[in-house]
């Protein structure tokens, strides 16, 4: 891992000169993500055969996995992997449905009625990867808190394959998706934003994907909604004398082995403990089965800072926002209050950031590339609408209205005045 030096704001700016390179556009996937949705568009279903010989190397008859291999995947799936799936899927729950929002209604003055109605999206698309990346996890990640938002069909896709790993369809069983398509890729996403004579049209689409998927995501936006454009992932460990570097270097890697893009930052006040760290990643890589994998992420995008105080630890790591933040410190929680950007937080020596992965029922879905500034975890507000309404009567309106007519005269809107002020002629 490279160590960086400097001030603050030099280490800050290095390190946000690699997080612009890792979201800059690729303008040749660009035009043939933008080739690939014109193509689904046009040609609905054969399109989407078409791609999963190319793409795929599968000949796909029914694009509908039937509940025949749903039911096969439960009698292959490992009793353990069931057992686990069912524990994190009741963690998952307990933690979303604190989530769940009420509308409100209140009364300002005689004759006025304000309120906020929350409605469920009525149908949501959830990309689930396929291969390598196939991972049940994120399939209750994604659908466990749309369930609870009260979403009226969940459609999931994913590339076909000649055999599914058993625990991503018995993962879709057990959140609730509602009917399951192989089909993948850009034209997967294109797929479920313009509809074909088999998929129907959703609403949102959630879940990650390759830049391929990430790409399509975003042409489509505006036509339907998205979780997020996710990075490569992340993670920021905040750590001081107190910490294991055998706990901290485990807990880097557990992230550059995810993707060669993937960023793992050490930020400490320990020279000590940094120096230690660095002995302690080649040492774990060694037998690490990513090792390729991680050693790249670890060579091209890790790095170790060491400041001169807690206080500048903190400071830096609000401005790296990083996707997932470790504070392994004793006494962790006492330092909660001083985060300001973060996608998820995991305190002290032991909580190591795989048990978001997969078990506290906190979401893993999570915003990437400094983007934490300004968003937050899928959660169950990401499925549902806030509607507004409000009513006036006669009486309110005759009150009201000398300074709704001088605001519109104001903006030059005389017709917004005259229908405030029709009302009054009519009484």
């Amino acid at each position: 891992m490279k160590r960086l030096s400097g001030s603050l704001a030099d280490i800050a700016a290095v390190l946000h000169r690699e997080q612009l390179a890792l979201a800059q556009d690729n303008l040749a996937v660009e035009a043939q993500v933008r080739d690939i949705i014109e193509t689904v568009k046009q040609r609905g279903d054969a399109a989407l055969r078409d791609y999963a010989v190319q793409f795929d190397k599968v000949s796909v008859t029914e694009l509908e996995i039937s509940q025949v291999q749903i039911d096969q995947a439960f009698a292959e799936v490992d009793a353990e992997v069931l057992a686990a799936l069912e524990a994190a899927k009741i963690n998952i729950e307990s933690y979303h449905r604190q989530q769940i929002e009420t509308g409100f209604e209140d009364s300002p003055s005689a004759g006025v009625i304000r309120g906020q109605l929350v409605r469920p999206i009525q149908r949501v698309g959830v990309y689930v990867p396929g291969g390598t990346a196939a991972y049940p996890s994120s399939v209750l990640m994604n659908v466990i808190p749309a369930k609870l938002a009260g979403v009226k069909e969940i459609i999931m896709i994913t590339p076909p394959q000649t055999h599914y790993v058993p625990a991503i369809l018995v993962a879709a069983r057990l959140a609730g998706v509602d009917r399951i398509y192989q089909v993948g890729g850009a034209h997967g996403i294109a797929a479920l934003a313009y509809g074909t004579e088999t998929l129907p049209k959703v609403d949102k689409i959630t879940g990650p994907g390759n830049i391929y998927v990430a790409t399509a995501k975003k042409q489509v936006y505006g036509l339907v909604g998205i979780d997020m454009i996710a990075g490569p992932s992340e993670i920021g460990v905040i750590a001081d004398e107190t910490a294991n570097p055998r706990y901290v270097a485990a807990d880097l890697l557990s992230q550059a082995e995810h993707d060669a893009l993937a960023r793992a930052i050490l930020v400490t006040n320990s020279s000590q403990l940094a120096d230690a760290v660095q002995l302690e990643i080649e040492k774990q890589l060694s037998s690490l089965p990513r090792q390729t994998i991680a050693r790249q992420a670890i060579t091209d995008y890790g790095s170790i800072i060491v400041t001169e105080t807690k206080a500048e630890m903190f400071e830096l790591m609000n401005q790296i926002a990083p996707e997932h933040l470790e504070i392994a410190m004793d006494q962790a929680y006492a330092y909660l209050d001083q985060v300001e950007n973060a996608g998820s937080i995991f305190l002290g020596h032991y909580t190591s950031e795989p048990i978001g992965d997969y078990f506290a029922g906190t979401n893993h879905v999570l915003p990437t590339t400094a983007t934490s500034r300004f968003s937050s975890a899928l959660g169950v507000y990401d499925f549902v609408k806030r509607i507004q309404y409000t009513q006036y009567d006669s009486a309110a309106l005759k009150v009201a209205a000398p300074a709704i007519t001088t605001l519109a005269y104001a903006e030059g809107l005389a017709g917004h005045a005259r229908a405030i002020e029709v009302r009054g002629e009519t009484d």
